[in-house]
């Protein structure tokens, strides 16, 4: 039986152009502004002599530090997303497979549930005393631990639905030809989970890139990333647009590099894995 019919493919092409523009415009509005000198900036010219000045400021003046916050973010949400990757596939794995106690499993997927729930800025408080009285404010490690915490529980319902999809029957083998519960993992679960694993990956990236509370909340100086680092384009007397609007620009090149490379990993591993 067909659910969508002639009518529907006709209908549905305007709202997907319309979708598409939507979503592009905010990208060339902030690709010319970053190419616009301040004058026509704060004009609004459309007709203007383009420049590349923002640009050559942003990564080379030495009042500029976007260079040290784009350092910064790469090694943040890298290791950041190492970590959930790494942690989450071996808590998803081991919830669905031992032989935990029932009320156990249960406590534990409720817990990651509700703190998934639970708003950011509702945790940024106590997480800033912490790393403050622990002597870890503004350094990479306070961010990435941050940025493990709220990732593990997206990452863990994902990875524990792929695991029990799996047929029982593969780790029974490798058991029985003497394989222990780690190279069983590595060997024969990791391999079939890949695309879970893979948009964890992504998912993990995207957001330890973007995020801005904790970021900005947790770092001062020396662990600033490019959302904080762009924030501060925005000064008490003027609002350095050509700066901000060239640091935003390219700070959405790599998210959008990964999410295209990746695209069928991220639908497959968020479908997939919810269905029987």
């Amino acid at each position: 039986m067909r659910i969508f019919g002639p009518r529907s493919a006709v209908l549905a092409l305007p709202v997907l152009t319309v979708g598409v523009l939507v979503t592009l415009i905010p990208f060339v509005l902030t690709f010319l502004t970053s190419i616009k000198y301040q004058i026509d900036i704060l004009t609004g010219a459309w007709v203007f002599r383009p420049t590349l000045d923002n640009y050559t400021h942003l990564f080379f003046s030495l009042q500029s530090n976007f260079v040290v916050n784009t350092v910064n973010s790469l090694v943040v949400a890298s290791v950041a997303t190492v970590l959930v990757v790494v942690v989450a596939g071996l808590a998803g794995y081991s919830l669905e497979r031992f032989h935990w106690p029932r009320h156990t499993a249960a406590i534990v997927a409720g817990w990651v549930l509700l703190f998934h729930m639970v708003p950011g800025v509702t945790i940024v408080g106590p997480y800033y005393l912490l790393f403050h009285a622990l002597g870890l404010y503004d350094t990479r490690l306070a961010l990435i631990l941050s940025y493990l915490v709220l990732n593990l529980p997206m990452a863990v319902w994902i990875v524990q639905s792929f695991v029990g999809d799996l047929p029982t029957e593969l780790e029974e083998a490798a058991h029985i030809d003497g394989a222990s519960n780690v190279r069983t993992f590595l060997q024969i679960v990791a391999p079939l989970i890949a695309p879970g694993l893979a948009a964890v990956a992504i998912l993990s990236f995207v957001f330890s890139w973007n995020e801005f509370l904790f970021a900005l909340n947790l770092t001062a100086t020396n662990a600033v990333t490019i959302p904080v680092g762009i924030a501060k384009y925005a000064q008490q007397y003027v609002i350095r647009y050509g700066d901000m609007s060239a640091a935003a620009f390219f700070a959405t090149i790599p998210a959008v590099i990964v999410v295209a490379l990746a695209q069928r990993q991220i639908v497959r591993g968020l479908t997939l894995g919810a269905l029987k």
